[in-house]
């Protein structure tokens, strides 16, 4: 998989990229994450990216030349299975929508600022509009990071356990059973005895019990949206 991000801060993807899942991903030749400096696009000696909204307001607006160009010229280069802008207003992202993802070849991510950007980028060059929740960040920067985190790490091969992805959470519309690890007793604290008993159906059922129980608690939604596509 090969990742372009179009960005005015290209800065604040090193830590998040150069740690971790990202970077085994990359060391491993999985993934391929390009940044590109959407300044390098301008045309004038203040390499301006922003201006005044027409009609005015308050805030200023991403011009369109400089990222019509900068997509141009990566379009060029190859085809891409998605041009994705980062925005609130954009199609809440969920682990279905990382499944998707993680079996796409080419993915183009532009990340906005101020108050978003020209109208027309978005009506005639983006393919998708993604939001990580209902909230405004200072930038579309640390969304595409938690955007390529969680569509990496379902690449095959990047996990040291393939099968680990598939139990997390949202993979079944359903929240994860709580885990344990050593010791078996902490300050009276004590393990479920269910889960050292050995009987693998019964360890199967109380996980799928403690799902549905945390699911019903913490994100009733899902099951209500499972019960639809049933209906």
């Amino acid at each position: 998989m090969r990742i372009d991000i179009i960005t005015i801060f290209p800065e604040m993807f090193e830590g998040p990229f150069s740690e971790s899942i990202i970077k085994r991903a990359q060391n491993k030749g999985l993934v391929e994450i390009h940044l590109h400096q959407l300044r390098d696009y301008t045309t004038d000696k203040h390499r301006k990216t922003d201006d005044y909204a027409f009609s005015g307001g308050a805030g200023m607006v991403m011009m369109i030349e400089p990222i019509a160009r900068c997509i141009d010229a990566l379009t060029a280069e190859r085809k891409y299975d998605e041009l994705i802008y980062m925005s609130p207003d954009g199609d809440l992202f969920d682990q279905k929508m990382a499944n998707s993802y993680s079996l796409k070849g080419n993915l183009m991510i532009l990340c906005g600022h101020y108050k978003g950007i020209d109208e027309r980028i978005r009506e005639h060059l983006i393919t998708k509009e993604i939001s990580i929740g209902n909230y405004v960040l200072s930038g579309g920067e640390l969304a595409a990071a938690v955007f390529v985190d969680s569509v990496v790490r379902l690449i095959p091969g990047v996990l040291g356990d393939e099968t680990s992805a598939l139990s997390d959470s949202f993979q079944n519309d359903l929240i994860s059973p709580p885990v344990y690890t050593r010791p078996r007793a902490f300050r009276g604290w004590e393990v479920p005895d269910i889960l050292l008993s050995g009987n693998e159906k019964l360890i199967n059922d109380w996980k799928l019990e403690q799902s549905l129980k945390r699911t019903a608690e913490r994100k009733p939604g899902l099951l209500k949206e499972d019960n639809d596509r049933k209906d």
